[in-house]
């Protein structure tokens, strides 16, 4: 790995590939993550087995980041599919870097470590590498996880969100969690916890939808000047959820410009797309649930895109987001902004 300072590594940018031996980044925090993961999020009529099996044959490939979180409702069958791979010498437990998510109706202080113990539970893990705050809205405590009131509108409750971070300083501190982040935060939301009076440990990450369609720029910038590492999920488009996604969006692996330059270089365009956030310094997510996908999109380390074609690429961003967050863009104290 290169003896570059974590900020250093992040800042690369185009040349992320000459620090990325053994395909990691080093976060501030001094752990590593590799740059590229499987994604395991799925519709709800998805059977959650198929996480599982996508798990098993993602680590016999090679993968060894694997993201998923509370909300999915598949980490039991995640961390079987671990455990099976860590029994039969596959990988070992260190090998795998793991990450969760604490869900918005556990934002209390007195509930975040509830959650991640869940988590521990299903996944019969005794600690998870990377924990991230999964959205910055809070709902209202209690079994539901998306609590409505008689209207439809969700039910929001008022935890701070550095009371929040605290409250995760406090899981790393009791090694629960190797490192702790965010996800889905604007700058001004990131900005809420750098600027926190007794912050001991800032966020090592944050995972935002950023894609072709989404590039995410100024976040980045904002991200690489605070050393905090940027992680794309949506990176091939999006699962299509319909709950989640207007069905009359493109399809972004259909695009013309990316598989001109995909035939080009005799590769998918699914690669491109990951290898395009790959050169720009992104942690890369890519979910697929057929094992030859999961394959090819591992395979992004042979090629390298030139300078024309990254400026031809970051040219198609249309900030145009798959994953519909309007639903909750009234919420009194954080409201999710189209702004970076």
């Amino acid at each position: 790995m290169s003896a570059e300072s974590p900020s250093e590594e992040i800042r690369a940018g185009n040349s992320i590939m000459a620090l990325m031996k053994n395909s990691q980044i080093t976060l501030n925090d001094g752990h590593k993550i590799p740059v590229v993961g499987l994604g395991t999020y799925a519709p709800e009529e998805c059977p959650k087995s198929l996480a599982g099996e996508a798990v098993k044959v993602a680590l016999e490939v090679g993968y060894r980041h694997i993201d998923s979180a509370f909300i999915y409702g598949n980490e039991v069958e995640v961390g079987q599919a671990i455990r099976e791979k860590i029994a039969d010498g596959t990988v070992k437990r260190e090998d795998v870097f793991y990450t969760s998510k604490l869900w918005s109706t556990y934002h209390t202080p007195q509930l975040v470590r509830t959650c991640l113990e869940k988590s521990l539970k299903d996944l019969q893990l005794d600690y998870i590498d990377l924990y991230l705050i999964h959205i910055p809205i809070e709902f209202k405590p209690g079994d539901d996880l998306f609590p409505t009131d008689e209207s439809g509108k969700p039910i929001y409750h008022n935890t701070d969100i550095r009371d929040t971070w605290k409250a995760m300083e406090d899981l790393k501190e009791a090694g629960l969690v190797k490192s702790i982040g965010v996800s889905n935060f604007n700058h001004k939301q990131l900005e809420l916890i750098l600027n926190m009076p007794g912050l001991r440990y800032k966020p090592v990450c944050n995972q935002v939808e950023c894609h072709l369609y989404l590039n995410q720029s100024k976040l980045l910038e904002f991200c690489k000047s605070h050393d905090i590492v940027l992680e794309a999920y949506g990176v091939l488009g999006s699962t299509r959820d319909v709950k989640w996604v207007d069905q009359s969006l493109p399809i972004l692996l259909d695009d013309p410009v990316l598989n001109a330059i995909a035939k080009k270089h005799g590769r998918t365009p699914a690669q491109v797309a990951m290898r395009q956030m790959l050169q720009r310094g992104i942690v890369v997510l890519a979910k697929s649930f057929k094992p030859e996908r999961i394959k090819q999109n591992l395979e992004v380390f042979k090629f390298e895109l030139s300078e024309e074609e990254m400026k031809i690429l970051n040219g198609q961003n249309l900030d145009q987001r798959f994953v519909d967050i309007s639903r909750w863009k009234d919420h009194p104290k954080y409201p999710l902004h189209e702004e970076y």
